[in-house]
């Protein structure tokens, strides 16, 4: 009798999630393959932390794909506009703020009222986004060690930029060489702050540069190919080696895993950091410019919806999962499988609404209300707004 009942309840499940996606509009954007990109990491993630068995772990560093696609989407979009002007600066710092920090608040603030107890110094590091700078830091929302990376991106980017434009793009990626050499020697120092050399390169951006860099790169080939005319291309060879490369790394990732050489963790963070993020850009490239199912398949509706959505559910998942999945539905369904596909519908539909009624909005909000959504600043066309019909 139990099975029929718990089906019935995921049909269910399955039914609203489709009503919510069917009353949600989508405009247009630049490059949606690289969104429903966000919404299928996304749910890899998902899957590495609430995983259908046990012990079953994903060896794929998705991360990279998304610090790859941060990379390619900062330079694209404010490359062509970029100055060291204050006005300038503002706006641009303006706009990851309402990006990033209203949604990360909102979240941390309903995990500080599920969890209380924390020390002060826990919780200014983690409000203040610079909890993953000071090794032995306690996140309170697990995956939010990637935010304080992306902000240190973020924050060097425009320097970054400027210098490619004055010179090309290997000076700023020579600074990100000189960076992580400085970050690795203050690493040995015995302080907090960037804790040791192993927390410095799989935790900080200076260990994760290089992902950042290839979609860099990668932002500035698209765009000489943009002012020559159309980017597309026949075939699908691009796409192809991208998933290539990425598998056969990937494979590697399982078998260091498996065997645990003396040196694993070096060979770990050269696969992970060094190597992967030239193959994640291929993909991109290919994806960019190629009509191929994989590019079809990430491009449609749904996936849109998912990709804008995919910052929301990053954040919120963990909490759904310790919160609500593994305490509460878990005991009362009885099959993991199960829990683990209603957790996942549940999690997406919240994160659908979270960014419909929240992220977007207050988004929107925050660069009206500081005049940083003109074309003076970056390409908007880039993005795309969902609005309830």
């Amino acid at each position: 009798m139990r099975k029929p009942m718990a089906f019935g309840i995921d049909q269910c499940r399955t039914e609203q999630t489709v009503s919510i996606f069917s009353h949600i509009r989508l405009g247009s954007e630049k490059y949606p393959t690289l969104t429903g990109v966000r919404a299928l990491g996304a749910t890899v993630i998902f899957f590495d932390h609430f995983p259908i068995s046990p012990d079953a772990h994903s060896t794929i560093n998705v991360m990279a794909f998304f610090f790859t696609l941060s990379g390619f989407l900062i330079v694209r979009i404010y490359y062509e506009q970029v100055k060291f002007r204050a006005d300038w600066l503002t706006k641009y710092f303006v706009n990851r703020f309402a990006r990033i920090y209203p949604v990360y608040f909102l979240l941390l603030s309903i995990a500080l009222c599920l969890q209380p107890g924390f020390r002060p110094w826990t919780v200014i590091a983690n409000y203040t986004l610079t909890h993953a700078l000071f090794h032995g830091t306690q996140l309170i929302i697990e995956p939010s060690w990637s935010l304080t990376v992306e902000e240190c991106f973020y924050f060097l980017a425009p320097c970054f930029m400027i210098l490619a434009k004055r010179s090309n793009f290997w000076l700023p990626f020579a600074v990100g060489w000189i960076l992580l050499s400085a970050a690795l020697l203050i690493s040995k120092l015995g302080i907090a702050f960037l804790g040791t050399p192993g927390f410095v390169l799989s935790i900080t951006f200076f260990g994760h540069f290089v992902e950042f860099f290839a979609g860099f790169y990668l932002a500035l080939a698209l765009m000489r190919l943009e002012k020559r005319g159309s980017i597309g291309a026949t075939g699908g060879k691009h796409t192809a080696a991208g998933v290539a490369g990425v598998s056969l790394l990937v494979f590697a990732m399982a078998v260091v895993y498996r065997q645990s050489p003396r040196h694993w963790f070096a060979m770990v963070i050269l696969i992970n950091n060094f190597l992967i993020p030239f193959p994640i850009a291929l993909l991109y490239w290919g994806l960019l410019r190629e009509k191929t199912f994989l590019s079809r398949l990430l491009s449609n509706h749904l996936s849109g919806l998912l990709g804008r959505s995919s910052y929301s559910f990053y954040l919120l998942h963990t909490l759904v999962i310790n919160y609500l999945a593994i305490p509460l539905l878990l005991p009362r369904i009885g099959s993991r499988p199960l829990c683990v596909l209603i957790t996942l519908i549940v999690t997406w539909s919240a994160s659908a609404l979270l960014f419909v009624f929240y992220e977007e909005p207050i988004n929107i909000f925050i660069r009206r209300m500081f005049r940083s959504k003109d074309a003076t600043v970056g390409m908007p066309a880039t993005l795309f707004q969902a609005k309830p019909r």
